[in-house]
């Protein structure tokens, strides 16, 4: 599915240096790892936004490297970037109409999502549908922005820092529309600095500490994981 080759990248100075991953069918991983790591650089190298150094992002073999950011999401990736990026003048109708229209352009296979799902799985996106995004709160907004995420028609999400600054309820919420998801089959990778949330909704991860992966969490492996109080403690900051 989505795979990660050797990827090194930055600002002018490597911010990343050498990751490899890979993201399969049906999977949710998590990158987890303090401030500084390079989560968010990771993401926006896959969104396009930061261009590789070197190494090489393919999705289902298509190489997606030198892509343009606005044409990854008709490969099948779907990304919510950390601070959203919604057109806060439009109402959240016109916000998800947008993302149906460019969804249309997918080219891989599968079940699509239609604005009745999305809305259906957030009823406060429903209830408030000509409501200019602007006037939500944070975690209103969050959820305008998976929503869009989902009629891009996705077969990975990316979603950077899904849950920070939110209210525990919104939370909640949240993470119960990923469990949905999950059930559907889509493959998800959660980039998030909280430990517990990435062990409860995923099920294995890359540990990143100054742009490496330092530490691989295997599938069953997040209970040893938060046992490792000296890897938390030294990486995670627990």
């Amino acid at each position: 599915m989505l795979e990660i080759q050797g990827l090194k990248a930055g600002y002018g100075v490597p911010a990343l240096h050498g990751i490899h991953m890979v993201i399969g069918q049906g999977e949710a991983v998590a990158i987890v790892g303090a401030n500084g790591a390079g989560k968010t650089t990771l993401v926006r190298t896959l969104a396009g936004l930061v261009t590789p150094m070197a190494g090489v992002i393919t999705m289902d073999g298509v190489d997606m490297t030198a892509l343009a950011g606005h044409s990854r999401p008709e490969h099948g990736l779907g990304l919510v970037l950390e601070g959203r990026n919604l057109f806060t003048e439009l109402t959240i109708r016109d916000n998800l109409r947008l993302a149906e229209h460019t969804g249309r352009r997918a080219r891989h296979p599968g079940a699509r999502f239609t604005m009745d799902e999305v809305m259906g799985l957030f009823p406060l996106v429903r209830e408030r549908a000509d409501a200019r995004v602007g006037l939500l709160s944070g975690g209103q907004q969050q959820m305008v922005a998976i929503a869009r995420a989902l009629l891009l028609q996705p077969r990975v999400l990316v979603m950077d820092e899904l849950t920070t600054g939110l209210a525990p309820k919104i939370v909640k919420e949240i993470l119960g529309v990923l469990n949905r998801l999950r059930t559907r089959g889509m493959s998800i990778l959660l980039v998030e600095q909280s430990v517990a949330i990435a062990s409860e909704m995923t099920d294995r991860a890359y540990v990143l500490s100054v742009g490496r992966v330092i530490h691989e969490v295997p599938r069953g492996g997040w209970p040893a994981m938060l046992a490792d109080k000296a890897l938390v403690k030294a990486y995670l900051h627990g």
